[in-house]
C-alpha cells in the first residue's frame, strides 16, 4: 500500500508536466500514465534530469535575489 499523500493537489500536474519534459530533454519517450516498461537507466536519468533542473532554479534564484 502506498503511502505518499499528495499534499496539493494542485501540482500534480505541474509535476506531470515537468516530468515529462525532462523525460523529452534526455531523449525518453513517455506516455501519460503507467511506463512500466522503462528501464532503470531511463528512470534515473528522467529523474536526474529533474533534479539537475531544480538545482539550476534555485541557484537562478538566489542570484537573482542578490
Amino acid at each position: 500500500m502506498s503511502t505518499n499523500k499528495i499534499v496539493v493537489p494542485e501540482a500534480k500536474a505541474a509535476l506531470e508536466q515537468f516530468k515529462m519534459e525532462a523525460a523529452s530533454e534526455v531523449g525518453v519517450n513517455l506516455k501519460q500514465g503507467y511506463n512500466g516498461e522503462l528501464t532503470a537507466k531511463q528512470a534515473g536519468s528522467i529523474g536526474g534530469q529533474m533534479v539537475k533542473k531544480m538545482i539550476e532554479k534555485y541557484e537562478n534564484d538566489i542570484k537573482a535575489s542578490k
